[in-house]
């Protein structure tokens, strides 16, 4: 049985809400982001200053969402209109909602690259995937990107189709834990190659020397992004947990799994790097081509490079889909909700969404490389709208109705049902009210100035 007596599809239980909420979480941002990210921005003291963020900021929003949606038994849209009529609110609720709308199409595009490689080191092609120019002259081929966008765009489909406790949770169920193991297998074979461990001690030990204010905003930033926050998915999703499961408890698991990948991430990748690049930590600032043009050369070096290919892109393939069905959920969530469709109706329009954007973005680099939006390729421009504008503004939203029109009290009495605790909040109700807003407005700013070129980031 899928549903409560309220009609409305639940997950089975706690295990089934947090290993679902961290499969959103774990995503492309902690496979690739995170570790360039940590190596550009100083190492181990970026990482101490992520979970310091992740365990104050990140709990806090996670919190928050979770049990507004828990709470009203709404998607976005519906949860934010539960307190009530008002522009700002309807704006708040619709701008959490369209989020997830606008990443999940090119999102799938980059989930068609990772099956593109994939399948080129399970065809033993891997040599090929390391040489110079392989990924732009890929990405450039408008046929073969849009034909593995769709593949990926099928497969999440398919998933939410079948529904939240047989689609979602349990894909979420079966994927977690191999993606897991994978991620310590890979670990420790990088961390066991040759000049590794300068890469491992640059990675976890912090060293104050590399401190910058650009690594706390960058490391906010990567938090924001990593949890999910802000992209209607965690509100989604609490309306799918029942009563008698611990928001803080799942809460605190999510966080430490999806630090806990994020990490093991690093140890995948940065070793590596050091390893193939004779200690080099600027190898691995190469950004978002990390993973498509350096890691293969990197793989190409290694003994068993193949293999290790192979499940380094099944790893990050299942990370692209458990996110990409979160996204797709909650939209699919919004429109049942707000417009009374049924599932398959609403899945049918939100994939028909998925592929006219998310062809423009897997066209941007080939056929369609001359249309550019504030000169951006369509695939950029859709990221930086949605990560850099509209996710801050979406948390800030968040806030106010918390703060301001639900009150906290309300969302203590959420947590603490049925004698459940509520450890840190102290800390909750501290950054709820002070911080947060701050940090969202300080990522926004931050964002778009170095978009405009007056910072750089």
């Amino acid at each position: 049985m899928e549903t409560q007596h309220s009609g409305r599809s639940s997950f089975s239980g706690k295990l089934g809400f947090v290993l679902s909420a961290a499969g959103a979480s774990v995503g492309l941002g902690n496979i690739w982001r995170f570790p360039y990210l940590a190596a550009k921005y100083g190492g181990g003291i970026f990482l101490l200053i992520y979970i310091l963020l992740a365990v104050t900021f990140g709990y806090t929003m996670i919190m928050a969402e979770t049990a507004l949606g828990r709470m009203t038994r709404k998607s976005p849209v519906g949860a934010f209109a539960a307190s009530g009529k008002g522009r700002w609110r309807a704006f708040g609720g619709w701008i959490n909602a369209v989020i997830p709308i606008l990443i999940v199409p090119y999102y799938s595009v980059i989930g068609g690259w990772v099956i593109k490689y994939l399948v080129g080191y399970i065809t033993g092609h891997g040599s090929e995937l390391a040489q110079d120019g392989y990924f732009s002259s890929f990405i450039a081929n408008g046929a073969s990107v849009e034909i593995v966008f769709l593949l990926f765009t099928l497969l999440t489909l398919g998933i939410i189709f079948a529904g939240v406790r047989n689609g979602v949770e349990r894909v979420s169920r079966m994927m977690m834990p191999v993606l897991v193991v994978l991620s310590v297998i890979i670990a420790a074979y990088s961390v066991t190659r040759p000049g590794a461990l300068e890469g491992v001690k640059y990675f976890l030990v912090p060293n104050p020397a590399n401190f910058s204010w650009m690594t706390v905003v960058t490391a906010m930033g990567q938090m924001f992004y990593s949890l999910s926050i802000a992209m209607g998915i965690l509100v989604t999703f609490g309306s799918y947990m029942k009563k008698d499961v611990s928001i803080e408890g799942s809460t605190k698991n999510v966080e430490i799994f999806d630090t806990l990948i994020a990490m093991m991430a690093g140890l995948m990748i940065i070793p590596a790097v050091f390893s193939f690049s004779g200690g080099d930590p600027d190898t691995l600032q190469a950004g978002p081509a990390l993973m498509f043009i350096t890691i293969p050369k990197v793989f190409e070096s290694m003994e068993l490079g193949s293999l290790v290919g192979v499940l380094f892109f099944v790893l990050v393939l299942f990370a692209a889909v458990t996110s990409s069905i979160a996204l797709t959920e909650s939209a699919v969530s919004t429109f049942e909700d707000e417009l009374g469709w049924s599932r398959k109706k609403a899945a049918a329009v939100i994939g028909i969404i998925m592929v006219l954007l998310g062809s423009l973005s897997a066209l941007g680099y080939g056929p369609l490389s001359g249309v550019t939006v504030i000169g951006m390729q369509f695939l950029d421009f859709f990221d930086f709208l949605t990560n850099s504008v509209m996710m801050p503004i979406a948390a800030i939203a968040t806030c106010l109705l918390v703060t301001s029109v639900i009150g906290v009290e309300k969302v203590e009495e959420e947590v603490t049902q049925n004698g459940q605790p509520f450890r840190r909040e102290k800390v909750f109700n501290f950054m709820i009210r002070t911080l947060c807003p701050v940090f969202a407005a300080i990522i926004l700013v931050s964002s778009v100035a170095n978009a405009l070129g007056w910072i750089s980031m």
